[in-house]
């Protein structure tokens, strides 16, 4: 099924930084649309998932060379998760983010 503007809208904007999901929450905020909804948690999950993977990579930089792939990986994960779920986005079209996007939904429902 595809997705309908303004939802499609709100969706893309939310993937552009934390400032453009800021903007698409309190867009959706007054109109909610369940199409913007689902992009919104999306982006909160990847977000977070963004500042631990940032936060275990300050750690691992410590270790050389294991710890430097280790973060190079992760954070190829990260990007690749946060460019599927704009593709999607794009797309107009509503696919969790791979392995992760199902728990996103769920533990930020109420979003």
């Amino acid at each position: 099924m595809e997705m309908q503007e303004p939802g499609k809208t709100r969706a893309i904007i939310a993937h552009i930084t934390l400032i453009g999901w800021i903007i698409a929450l309190v867009q959706n905020g007054s109109d909610k649309n369940e199409d913007a909804s689902f992009y919104i948690r999306q982006m909160l999950g990847l977000i977070i998932l963004m500042i631990g993977v940032q936060i275990v990579g300050f750690i691992l930089a410590f270790i050389p060379i294991l710890g430097w792939l280790i973060m190079l990986a992760a954070w190829a994960a990260v990007v690749g998760a946060w460019v599927y779920s704009l593709v999607s986005a794009i797309n107009g079209k509503k696919e969790p983010t791979p392995f992760v996007g199902g728990m996103f939904q769920q533990w930020f429902s109420g979003m």
